[in-house]
Order: C-alpha cells, then structure tokens, then sequence
C-alpha cells in the first residue's frame, strides 16, 4: 500500500485524496460495534495509550502503521464522537433549594405589591401552599410555595414593587438550611447579651460621673418664655397623626374616579320608586324561593332585570364613544360595585339579559363573597357595559355616582324610606327610594336619561310587565 502511495505522490496527487480513495477501497470488516469500540479507543490516545496500533489492525486489515494517518483517525474520532454530557440547573450546588418567585398577575398589570408574608423563615410549607401576598392594581394574589420543605430566608420585603419573576423567597426541600442558620443566630444573640468586660464597665462609669458633675457645675441660666405667635395656628401634635401608604387597589380606585371625572361630561338625573309591589313580591315567595334555590331573593335582581329592560329601550345608554366614533354593544353585561375593606371592587354579571331572577341572585352572591374574601380575579371584573351602585345597604338617602370608566352610565339605588305619598287622592304611607342616574352628556341627552329611569320605575313598580314585555 505504501508503495502505492509513493507511486501517486511522484504523479503530482494530493496525500488527503490520495488516502481518502485508499480508505474507500479498503473494505471495514468490523460492524457498528467494533467502529463505537474503535472510536472509544481512539480517545485514550491522549492519555499516552499504545493500542492505536490495534485499534488500526482491527479496523484497517493490512494497513500499515504511520504517524499521519494516526493523528487524522484521531481527528476523525473525535469530531465524530457520540459522548454526550449531560447538566441540570439546581438553585444550589446540591439541588437542595428552591425559590418562590412572584406568579404572572394578569395581562394588563406588570407590577405589584409585595402587601404581607403569610409565613416566617423557619416555618415548615406544603406545595402550593400561599407564603405571601401581592396587592396588584385590581386583584391580591397569593405567592405558593414550589415545593414542600422549610423557608430558609426572605430575600425581599414587605412594601416592596415587584414583578412577574421576581424571587421573594428560598425554600429548602430537606430543612436543612434553615437548621444550620439557627445555631448562628443563637450564638449572636448570646454574645449580644454577653455583659461588657469590667474594664470597660469602669472607664463607662467613669466617664459618666465626670458628666455630671460638669453639668452640676454649669451655671443655671433662665430659659427665655416661647413667644406666642398670633397668626400661626395651634396644631395638634405629631404624635396624634399616623401616616399610612395607600394600598395600589385604592390609588387604582382614586386615579379612575378623577379620570372620570376630567373625561366625562357627567350630569345625574333623579327619579323615585314605590317598592310595595316589589316588597309583596319578595314577601309572597321568598320561602319557596329559599327552599328551592338554596338562597334569599333580594331586590338588587328586580333591579338587574329592570336595567336590562330600559338597556333594550335606551340602547344608546349602553352605548361607548371611542374617538370619533359610537360603539354600540349588542350584550348586556352589567356591573355591580361592591364595597370591601380593601376598596371598590366592580364584578360583571355576563349575559344578564339572558338570566332569571334565581341565576342573577346566584352570581350576585357569589361575586360578593369573592370580592370580600380577595379571591375574585381580574377576568371576573373586565368589560362591563353598565354599572348598578346600592348605596341604599349603607343608608344614603340620595347621592350622584360617578360613571365608572369607559362606560356612559350608572344607577344608584338608595335607602327604602317610608314617606306619606298621595294615592288615588289619598295620602298613605309608601315605602320609597331615591333612584339617580348619572351620564356622559356628550352621548347621552336627557330625553333618553329621563325615559330609561322612567322604565325602571314602571318595571320596579309593577314586575309583572316583565311578563308581558309591556
């Protein structure tokens, strides 16, 4: 073969052809397991190994041995090798901890709260189990834990903004990093309580006596009298006032409204209702209602069906302008503002005006109890054509809402009040409510202001036209 070799070479071919067509013509006379044994083989060249030799027997039957060929197969086996190294990423050298990272919060909010930890370091967690709480714009959401284990350390604190992402927590599966925290910090505090070497305790005390009794010889001098100033007032001392940050729910709340107010030509237009019939109703059928839905019937689902009814009449009111142009809405989704400790929360009833008495009671009362627990989220609260406010559950008398943005308009119910009315040319006692409806004059006129609350008015006071559709 190597004759061969010399024979090309003198013709003018290249040694790389030259060898590669004599590789070709040799046939391998080892399978696939063989070339994976060459290959391996191949790599203990670099240790110094002298099986090359073999390894070119084996694989190369009748070849001869020489440094070039050598060193390309080398080259060959490793650009080719199918040795893999596999990692995997841990929180610490020995996978031993784990982080709780803020949770994504919803598509239109970017930031948070960080409000309060529910946990201490130390404490043992479940998975999922909530270690801290983050108060967004809209909603408070809970941070869980990823996995079972003990909170090593918080590695943030509480009034902090943080994001999506944002680790506030380590926790260790094992325990273990909480364990070998304790010992330190039971040394610190017992050298913290350590007294003071008695050397130093009598240079203090030294020190102190030579103080007073330089203060006992300072001449005494009269302290002049404060000078009573006429213009300034009197306030109440500092200590009597406590500074607390607003909560991002109420700034969101607080920012809103005064949008509202600077965007919307607002004007509220007032009307009154008798509730006897609507009373009646409810006291005729409130136990057999009871008993077959398993809740109470209240009148905030009179006045639900109400508004959808003057909704269909007055289209224009569940109307939005966007720019230049009007948006009519086609459904019927209506708000209801619900107070919390928290703040302001609005809930949507969707397709109200496909629903009966019983399924509006239904998804009132369980908006409610989720906005009071803080569990409601954000898509539960998003759109909303038309806002209904009851300020009645509070005892306002009357009031004039403020449109909640981007809507056109809102209802507030009122206080049901016994009051003398003349009926039928007789004066007796009725029980009734202030109605007020406020709207964007810039869409909506006071005809179409006035005919709404007057069809809520005749539907609260006679519920049998929603029977009819009269």
């Amino acid at each position: 073969m190597l004759g061969i070799i010399r024979r090309k070479l003198a013709c003018g071919g290249s040694s790389a052809s030259i060898l590669g067509q004599s590789f070709q013509r040799i046939p391998v006379v080892s399978g696939p397991r063989s070339c994976t044994t060459a290959r391996k083989k191949a790599l203990l060249l670099r240790r110094g190994s002298k099986e090359v030799e073999n390894l070119i027997h084996h694989t190369l039957p009748g070849g001869s041995v020489t440094s070039k060929p050598v060193r390309e197969f080398v080259a060959f086996g490793k650009t080719r090798s199918p040795i893999c190294v596999w990692s995997r990423l841990f929180s610490s050298d020995n996978g031993d901890m784990v982080d709780a990272v803020v949770p994504f919060m919803g598509e239109s909010i970017t930031d948070g709260t960080l409000a309060k930890f529910l946990k201490k370091p130390g404490d043992s967690v479940q998975v999922d189990e909530p270690i801290a709480q983050v108060e967004t714009d809209k909603v408070t959401i809970d941070v869980a834990s990823p996995e079972a284990g003990v909170i090593q350390k918080f590695v943030a604190k509480e009034g902090d903004t943080v994001e999506p992402g944002t680790k506030i927590a380590v926790i260790s599966k094992s325990g273990e990093g909480a364990a070998l925290a304790t010992p330190s910090e039971k040394k610190s505090d017992k050298e913290a309580s350590q007294p003071p070497p008695p050397e130093k305790e009598t240079v203090a005390k030294e020190e102190t006596k030579a103080d007073i009794l330089a203060i006992k010889q300072r001449p005494k001098t009269p302290s002049p009298p404060p000078k009573a100033s006429a213009t300034e007032p009197q306030l109440p001392p500092k200590e009597r006032e406590r500074r607390v940050p607003m909560t991002r729910l109420r700034k969101r709340v607080a920012t809103r409204l005064k949008d509202s107010q600077n965007t919307f030509a607002m004007l509220t237009t007032f009307n009154e209702v008798d509730m006897t019939n609507l009373m009646k109703l409810r006291s005729d059928y409130k136990d057999a209602f009871l008993e077959k839905h398993g809740l109470k019937l209240g009148f905030m689902s009179g006045f639900v069906k109400a508004a959808v009814s003057g909704l269909q009449n007055q289209p224009i009111i569940n109307a939005v302008i966007d720019g230049d142009d009007i948006i009519y809405r086609d459904y019927i989704d209506i708000s209801i503002a619900v107070g919390t400790p928290k703040g302001l929360v609005v809930p949507v009833i969707r397709n109200a005006d496909k629903m009966n008495f019983a399924e509006i009671e239904k998804e009132i009362n369980t908006l409610a109890r989720k906005a009071n627990d803080g569990t409601i989220s954000i898509d539960e609260m998003a759109g909303g054509s038309f806002t209904i406010s009851n300020g009645g559950v509070y005892g306002s008398l009357l009031s004039t809402p403020i449109i909640n943005p981007p809507q056109s308009a809102i209802l507030g119910m009122h206080s049901i009040v016994t009051r003398p009315m003349v009926v039928g040319g007789n004066i007796v006692p009725r029980p009734m409510m202030y109605i007020a409806l406020t709207y964007d004059h810039r869409l909506i006129d006071g005809r179409e202001a006035v005919f709404f609350l007057r069809r809520i008015k005749d539907v609260v006071e006679d519920p049998r036209r929603l029977l009819l559709d009269i």
